[in-house]
């Protein structure tokens, strides 16, 4: 998950304008972010529950739309969440990585 996220930032450049323009940036973002909200629902609830304040459910539910809807896929959305709810979901992944070090 957090190789995904590492790549999200890398396609984009945390840059709108590059994200929007370029649909090669749309597709591999949309790419890893299927693959990290698939990876989300093979966490086990014990690892979930860590980090209670992360909306695992809804990230599941964002991956259906991903998967299932990839030819109506709202680009303004998903830059929203790319902007809102990735940082503080990296920032809970590096908190995870962390537990499991100690």
């Amino acid at each position: 998950m957090r190789d995904c996220l590492q790549r999200i930032a890398e396609y984009t450049g945390h840059d709108r304008q590059r994200f929007e323009t370029s649909r090669m940036v749309q597709d591999a973002v949309v790419r890893n972010l299927q693959t990290l909200t698939e990876s989300s629902q093979r966490l086990s609830e014990e690892i979930r529950a860590t980090e209670p304040a992360v909306p695992w459910r809804e990230l599941a539910g964002f991956r259906n739309v991903l998967v299932h809807g990839y030819l109506g896929i709202d680009l303004a959305a998903v830059w929203l969440v790319i902007e809102q709810d990735l940082p503080p979901l990296a920032a809970a992944l590096e908190r995870m990585a962390a537990r499991r070090a100690d």
